[in-house]
């Protein structure tokens, strides 16, 4: 009785209101994102003997071979050099436009300009990445732009089918995730702190440097991690204009779930590379935390 009498207690309260609330949303959560990561986890300690048949005796052989094996480590790195380059391009050139909505355009036409910048969300991604194809190919519209007006006297062969496609392609794609959050936490800041920071002398530069920046860091911190995670998993863009040369590893664990029938060393591939990602994005924000704190400090 004094259990089924604290439940009810409970349930009556605003902290039970609240867990019921919650509680489909944090069910349909664990159903469709712990479970399946956790299986992820699991099968990564097995052995695959069959098509469909796999010896579920724990073993660390995957994660042995995946790093051992040097074709593992180099397309890792190759994965975490393309999204740190994709990452630092996309937020260098984010920033700018975010800064120019936030801090140039006037108030009535803040939305009209959020939705320019969200008109690339229209059309398909697997469409943009065909026409950054047809642009970059070896008789796209940037080499038979750059022939026609003479800069150059045949086609460039290093924009298309590597690494540099694979970059420009994702940079593109990102883009706008990468505006949005930098143009939030632009709009958070009360300007009565950019006025108070030049009436005590700060130039324009300094003031952008110790205070705008500072308190923009939140935004920053979301937008590379809003490009960074999903970049390094990113697939079909290197499949589509990467060549053999801009494969990534996500690549790979498709071709060994799908190909090669080794469900258990995808598995460890992708378990890998969440824990990698992981750190670094643990890193970033604790970087990103104390570069706040002492922008706020001064």
């Amino acid at each position: 009785m004094q259990m089924g009498d604290r439940l009810r207690r409970f349930f009556r309260s605003d902290a039970g209101a609240g867990a019921m609330l919650v509680s489909p949303t944090a069910l349909y959560a664990l159903l469709l994102l712990a479970v399946p990561l956790a299986a992820i986890v699991i099968i990564s300690f097995w052995t695959q003997t069959g098509i469909r048949d796999f010896d579920t005796t724990f073993t660390l052989a995957n994660y042995k071979e995946a790093l051992s094996e040097p074709l593992y480590r180099q397309l890792m790195l190759r994965s975490l050099m393309v999204s740190g380059l994709v990452t630092l391009i996309t937020v260098v050139l984010a920033f700018p436009v975010a800064y120019f909505v936030s801090f140039a355009v006037q108030p009535s036409r803040k939305s009209l300009w959020i939705f320019i910048i969200t008109i690339p969300f229209w059309t398909s991604y697997l469409i943009r990445v065909f026409l950054w194809k047809v642009i970059l190919g070896f008789n796209g519209v940037l080499n038979s732009g750059l022939q026609a007006i003479g800069i150059i006297d045949e086609p460039l062969t290093f924009i298309l089918y590597n690494v540099n496609a694979v970059i420009i392609t994702l940079a593109h794609a990102y883009a706008p995730f990468a505006i949005l959050p930098i143009f939030v936490a632009l709009e958070k800041i009360d300007r009565s702190l950019l006025e108070a920071s030049r009436d005590l002398g700060e130039s324009r530069v300094m003031t952008f440097l110790r205070v705008t920046l500072p308190l923009a860091m939140p935004g920053v911190v979301a937008a590379i991690l809003i490009v960074f995670i999903p970049t390094i998993g990113d697939y079909v863009t290197p499949r589509l204009v990467g060549g053999p040369g801009g494969l990534m590893i996500a690549n790979m664990i498709q071709t060994q779930f799908l190909r090669l029938n080794n469900a258990p060393l995808g598995a460890t591939l992708a378990v890998l590379a969440m824990l990698i990602v992981a750190v670094i994005a643990v890193i970033l924000m604790l970087l990103a935390r104390r570069a706040a704190g002492g922008g706020r400090r001064r």
